[in-house]
């Protein structure tokens, strides 16, 4: 069983240091500090890139399993590899979104009884406008508006993940903010319109 702790960052420890050459030739405790580095990575990833109606945690765990699986095969250059594997594990959640939401039951929804942290943080205000206004971008602007401002990478580092060039990946993160501040005028001007007497 892997532990990890979700209060330090990935990106506080550099790939260059995990132990990749002895987790690809099966060293357990090796596999299990990767696999504990990238987990929080891959989570933020499926939460703040999914969309509406991915369940992403299922995602996450869908993207740990290919990277324990696959091991041996990851490249020295984790992030961007990582990035790929969790950006087609999201289409396919994506695929499955869509067939759940117009052919209800043909594909089970699953069950999570137990309440945690983040499903309660999730009832916020400000989460859900957030995440309402993810789910509104176009996944490509979505994806280098969440690398680049919420999580911090460089417009370099977007591009790199994303696999565009550095101007397709300003371009798109212009858009995006400018999508992201238009969202906040109106959700602004709504507010203001109901407090009004």
């Amino acid at each position: 069983m892997i532990v990890f702790s979700i209060a330090g960052h990935p990106r506080d420890v550099s790939p260059s240091v995990l132990p990749l050459a002895a987790a690809r030739t099966g060293d357990r405790a090796a596999i299990d500090e990767v696999v504990a580095w990238a987990a929080p990575l891959v989570i933020g990833w499926c939460r703040r890139v999914g969309g509406r109606g991915v369940h992403a945690d299922d995602a996450a765990q869908d993207v740990l399993v290919v990277l324990y699986t696959r091991i041996s095969h990851v490249p020295d250059a984790i992030r961007p590899w990582l990035w790929g594997v969790t950006r087609r594990v999201l289409a396919a959640h994506r695929r499955r979104a869509w067939v759940r939401r117009w052919l209800p039951g043909l594909v089970a929804d699953p069950v999570d009884p137990t309440p945690d942290v983040v499903r309660r943080l999730e009832s916020d205000a400000a989460l859900r406008f957030v995440d309402a206004t993810l789910a509104r971008m176009p996944l490509a602007q979505r994806e280098v508006f969440v690398l680049c401002d919420i999580e911090g990478h460089t417009d370099e580092e977007a591009a790199e993940l994303t696999g565009a060039s550095v101007g397709t990946t300003k371009s798109r993160l212009r858009l995006a903010r400018a999508r992201f501040a238009a969202c906040l005028q109106e959700d602004a001007a709504s507010s203001l319109a109901v407090e009004a007497p």
